[in-house]
């Protein structure tokens, strides 16, 4: 469902990715994990199109979007959810507006069609009954869900997940965690998700990838980066200040 292929990207002096590849299966849940700065939003950002590979090949669906023009991506963005670290919601719509945006601007369904799907995936999220709320109104928990009630509203084939926990206590992450789990399940879609939270990483990855130095270093199950021996991948699951991965100070 998704393929990057020697994917080079830099901006000025500083390479950010260098020659990653990467491919997520039909169904898959992988999550992407690696220190501050190691590039996992700028390889979101590749993945829907919001930035272009200095070299190499993302394709989704098996159609190759690297050099498309913007009329031809905004189709296949359609395919693609996206909840966003902090939700993004527009503060002058109100809840229902908010999770109806994609599905007035992209679809020419009707008003109560609209109504009732807004009404669906709200309840499925659990925000029943909060359309006429303003995000001004939610918590930082449940602008997460009305987040992710507008990002597969539309009934993507992909979502995309950037950090989903940020900024949430443990048993709220959880929560959304287990909501994660819930819809890849139910929708039966693929999804990436990036993250440094490595709890949530367990929990939700059907694998785990680890992102530094501009390249996918080891992929495998939550058990197997869990326990491995490679020392980069090691430091980072322990969080451990000692090892090759050197903080700056």
């Amino acid at each position: 469902m998704i393929k990057l292929e020697n994917i080079h990207k830099a901006f000025g002096n500083n390479r950010v990715l260098e020659g990653l590849d990467l491919e997520v299966p039909r169904g898959e849940s992988l999550v992407v994990i690696g220190g501050s700065g190691s590039g996992k939003t700028v390889l979101i950002k590749l993945i829907i199109g919001l930035l272009r590979p200095d070299s190499g090949r993302v394709l989704i669906d098996n159609e190759e979007i690297s050099h498309l023009p913007e009329r031809q991506l905004n189709k296949i963005r359609q395919r693609v959810g996206m909840l966003f670290q902090y939700g993004a919601l527009f503060d002058s719509m109100s809840v229902g507006d908010n999770v109806a945006f994609a599905l007035r601007e992209h679809t020419n369904i009707r008003r109560t069609e609209v109504r009732e799907r807004v009404a669906h995936y709200l309840r499925m999220v659990g925000m029943p009954d909060t359309e006429n709320l303003w995000p001004v109104d939610l918590s930082g928990g449940m602008r997460k869900r009305v987040a992710l009630a507008r990002a597969i509203a539309y009934e993507p084939l992909i979502i995309l997940y950037d950090e989903p926990t940020t900024g949430l206590d443990p048993i709220m992450a959880d929560v959304i965690n287990s909501l994660i789990c819930d819809l890849n399940e139910k929708l039966s879609v693929t999804s990436v998700t990036i993250t440094h939270d490595l709890a949530s990483a367990r929990k939700i990855a059907d694998r785990i990838a680890m992102l530094y130095d501009g390249r996918i270093i080891e992929s495998g199950t939550p058990e197997e980066i869990m326990s491995s021996e490679n020392p980069y991948v090691r430091q980072f699951v322990t969080g451990s200040a000692e090892g090759p991965i050197k903080v700056a100070h």
